[in-house]
C-alpha cells in the first residue's frame, strides 16, 4: 500500500507541471508554481530567477524518485535475478 500511494503521489507531482493548461482553468484565482513559471518565461530579465527555480524542482523530483528506487528494491538496470535463465527468441535458438 505504501508503495502505490508513493507512486500515485509522484504521478501526481509530475503530472501538474505537465498539465499547465489544465492547471490554468483549474487553479482559480491562486497562481500556482507551473503557472508563475509558465507567465514568467516570457520576461527576458527573470529567466535566471526561473532557471534556479526549475533547478529545484528537478532536485524536488528527482529524490523522491530515488527514494522510491530504494524502498522498492531493485537495482533498475534489468529484471533479470541472478542465475535465471532466459528464453531465446527465435533468432538465437537452434
Amino acid at each position: 500500500m505504501r508503495t502505490a500511494l508513493l507512486a500515485g503521489g509522484l504521478l501526481a507531482f509530475a503530472l501538474s507541471f505537465d498539465e499547465v493548461v489544465v492547471t490554468i482553468f483549474t487553479s482559480g484565482a491562486e497562481q500556482t508554481l507551473p503557472i508563475w513559471i509558465f507567465a514568467t518565461l516570457s520576461r527576458p530579465a527573470e529567466l535566471p530567477i526561473v532557471n534556479v527555480v526549475a533547478l529545484f524542482v528537478i532536485v524536488a523530483s528527482i529524490v523522491p524518485v530515488y527514494i522510491a528506487q530504494r524502498l522498492a528494491g531493485g537495482t533498475g538496470l534489468t529484471s533479470e535475478r541472478p542465475g535465471q535463465r532466459t528464453v531465446a527468441g527465435p533468432a538465437e535458438s537452434e
